[in-house]
């Protein structure tokens, strides 16, 4: 029996006044999972996120499609309507904690704060709920920590008080946009370890914005892929690193360095750079991707393909991907 999606975004495009950034973006994110959005700079993974959310930037705004989380489109119901669902249904964490939190505020009171916007609680039962999340994030101290302000913690310790933040009122899906970007290696693995902890214990779905493919190896469950505001494979994480079946996915594997656990893709493998410039988000015809791609044929110059299945679960644009025969089985 086919489980109902935490969040299922629907044919999403995402424009601004001179051209549109985000095309015809699908996916869906069940309960307990973590799906990682990936590619590179400028792709629109962030911008898919924060359309989520609401929470566009100036001047951008959504030209079409559907964000259902829990049987409403969010694209569509009124900014009331969006403020109880923020942080309570859908939680956001950003890449950098410093700019995230208030300076002049300890962080206690401040995720107290986010608990008491959303739950009927009083200041002593918020707090005694804060010293609970400190905890379950692995802040030592807690009722120490409770009255510290942001520059008294490391890079990873504010993290944990954004995580904490977070998950206070237990939100169906956490958006993590870039969570470890600004942190060295090992503090990177141990809040992911952490996100992997809490959305199992929490049930919680995952929507991981990176362009890290070492994290998505190792704590990913499915992995999309975006370039120029498309995306152009959707799989299974051990099937996208096995047998990518985009010729972009290829490139990004095998430009990519990772060490440790979930490195397996990489073997054997010399690194090698994608050829070309990027392409621009509003080309209209044919496949964005053809400009660069050492496998092109006549129709990928045609009109831009659809995200079609390559197996159950697996899903691609490349027109190669739905014919057995002509797939790419070579790293690019």
């Amino acid at each position: 029996m086919k489980t109902v999606p935490v969040l299922e975004v629907l044919d999403l495009a995402i424009g601004f006044p001179a051209a549109r950034a985000v095309h015809g973006v699908s996916f869906e994110i069940h309960k307990g999972e973590m799906m990682a959005l990936v590619g590179e700079s400028g792709c629109g993974k962030s911008l898919t996120a924060f359309a989520i959310m609401r929470l566009l930037p100036p001047g951008a705004r959504i030209q079409n499609g559907q964000v259902i989380f829990d049987g409403t489109d969010l694209a569509t119901i009124s900014p009331r309507e969006l403020r109880r669902i923020r942080g309570n249904g859908i939680s956001l964490i950003l890449q950098e904690p410093m700019t995230s939190l208030n300076p002049v505020l300890t962080v206690g009171v401040q995720v107290a704060e986010i608990i008491r916007q959303h739950q009927n609680l009083s200041r002593a039962a918020a707090k005694a709920r804060v010293l609970e999340l400190f905890d379950l994030v692995g802040i030592t101290e807690p009722h120490k920590r409770y009255d510290q302000y942001p520059h008294n913690f490391s890079g990873g310790m504010r993290q944990r008080v954004m995580i904490a933040m977070a998950v206070a009122c237990n939100p169906a899906l956490l958006i993590a946009d870039e969570p470890t970007t600004a942190l060295d290696v090992t503090i990177q693995a141990q809040v992911m370890d952490l996100l992997d902890k809490l959305r199992r214990e929490l049930s919680m779905a995952v929507l991981l914005i990176t362009h890290d493919l070492g994290v998505v190896a190792q704590w990913a469950d499915r992995v999309a892929v975006m370039y120029a505001g498309r995306i152009v494979e959707t799989a299974p994480v051990q099937k996208f690193f096995s047998a990518p079946q985009h010729p972009y996915s290829m490139g990004l594997l095998n430009s990519s360095v990772s060490n440790g656990e979930g490195a397996w893709h990489y073997t054997n493998h010399r690194l090698s750079e994608i050829k070309g410039s990027v392409a621009s988000a509003a080309q209209a015809t044919g496949c964005s991707f053809a400009p660069r791609c050492r496998h092109v044929i006549a129709p990928c110059h045609g009109g831009q393909p659809k995200l079609e299945a390559v197996e159950k679960g697996w899903l691609a644009t490349c027109c190669r991907a739905q014919n057995q025969e002509e797939r790419i089985h070579e790293f690019a």
